[in-house]
């Protein structure tokens, strides 16, 4: 394929953070921006140069210039306007999470079969530098034998709009859920969730939720591995954070604690700090600079709640970008698809049934399952501890090329 992809961005509160990756990336054409509000669409269109502009999206998806749609808007939109983008011949990526129920992720799965059009759930944790970083470690058998792996989202929605109030906390919980998945390729087989503490009174009948946290364990599929995640909406008292943690035989990593705070790897009891690397040399190198800058930044540009409060998702939005242009012109995967993205946000989903229901154990339906194969570090019984053999705590093992980013 060697014509530019046209791209339409949908809903532009946090979509206009992708404006500028796409006017620069080299195989993609930023064509069309929508939002409802005409006033907020005129402004982002003026300020970008985007002239195709459309505040209804059924109108939207009738525009046969249009390639690929990257739709941004709330959560509870998410299944509709992803089944009516494929459905009108368009590839899809779409923000987080596939959706707030089981029933809409199978409709996703089911049209996105039909069709055979190209659909990838845009998971920043997935592509930030933190989650690159100790996946290259991991597949170079750096960590050994992948143990357990623990996961938290944390973040207080004040100011978010109103039908936040209440939600379940893991009905959006991808940010956690994805990494300890993602790391090894694994799928969810099944969920056991606890639900903890409350929420503000006139919030608990929004959803029928009334737990403040809910932390849940997740079986994976044909593996002795797990993993255990946590989330929070309302009423916690933490610094905002998305991390993850990994435990190997020979190497752990473990995230910061807090936002100044380092990242520490152990080889085997000895701990040391570690700085984490940029990735930007995978991309092209027109997009590279959007790893560390973007549209939401601190010097007097809009900040987006979700941007700040993530500390800039870690680098990912170029990569994201190009992930989705790659995997459109056949030249890479969609990570996730459709499949491995409703068994990531079907976890979450089923974690809060599971908590509701006393902690009753939940398994992930099939059509949320993939023949794919995680890859797999065995214990060396003939080297204990796991580490003896080791002496650096971090190994050169980051210099591999750019195919390395392959999903």
């Amino acid at each position: 394929m060697s014509d530019k992809l046209k791209v339409a961005i949908v809903g532009l509160e946090f979509g206009a953070e992708f404006i500028p990756i796409y006017q620069r990336h080299p195989d993609a054409e930023m064509y069309a921006i929508c939002q409802r509000t005409r006033s907020s669409l005129d402004a982002v269109g003026d300020r970008y140069g985007v002239q195709v502009r459309y505040d209804d999206y059924e109108e939207l998806l009738k525009d046969p210039e249009i390639d690929v749609v990257h739709i941004n808007t709330p959560l509870q939109l998410h299944a509709d306007q992803v089944v009516a983008a494929l459905e009108a011949g368009k590839h899809v990526g779409c923000t987080i999470p596939m959706a707030i129920s089981v029933e809409d992720c199978r409709r996703i799965v089911e049209a996105q079969g039909r069709t055979g059009l190209t659909y990838m759930m845009m998971e920043t944790t997935l592509y930030s530098r933190e989650f690159l970083f100790i996946r290259e470690l991991y597949r170079a058998g750096a960590l050994g034998k992948l143990q357990f792996v623990r996961a938290s989202h944390h973040q207080d929605m004040t100011g978010w709009p109103s039908y936040w109030n209440g939600m379940p906390p893991m009905y959006n919980a991808t940010h956690a859920i994805a990494p300890t998945l993602g790391l090894a390729g694994y799928q969810a087989e099944s969920v056991q969730c606890l639900g903890s503490g409350s929420v503000f009174p006139d919030m608990k009948d929004d959803y029928g939720s009334p737990y403040a946290i809910e932390s849940t364990h997740i079986s994976f599929l044909g593996s002795d591995v797990g993993a255990e995640v946590t989330r929070h909406l309302w009423a916690v008292a933490r610094e905002y954070r998305e991390s993850f943690d990994a435990y190997g035989s020979i190497r752990s990593f473990e995230w910061a604690q807090t936002e100044d705070g380092r990242h520490v790897m152990y080889l085997g009891e000895s701990a040391s700090p570690v700085d984490v690397p940029d990735f930007a040399h995978w991309l092209p190198e027109e997009i590279q600079m959007f790893t560390t800058k973007g549209v939401y930044t601190s010097e007097g540009e809009a900040e987006h709640r979700s941007f700040v409060q993530g500390g800039g998702h870690g680098g990912s939005h170029p990569h994201l970008a190009h992930q989705l242009i790659q995997a459109v012109r056949g030249e890479s995967n969609a990570f996730p698809d459709a499949v491995y993205a409703a068994n990531i946000t079907c976890a979450g989903i089923l974690s809060h049934q599971s908590a509701i229901r006393g902690g009753e154990r939940m398994y992930l339906p099939e059509w949320t399952l993939s023949d794919r194969s995680p890859l797999v570090f065995e214990l060396d019984a003939d080297t204990q501890p796991a580490w003896k053999n080791e002496t650096t705590a971090v190994p050169d093992v980051l210099s591999r090329p750019q195919a390395a980013a392959s999903h």
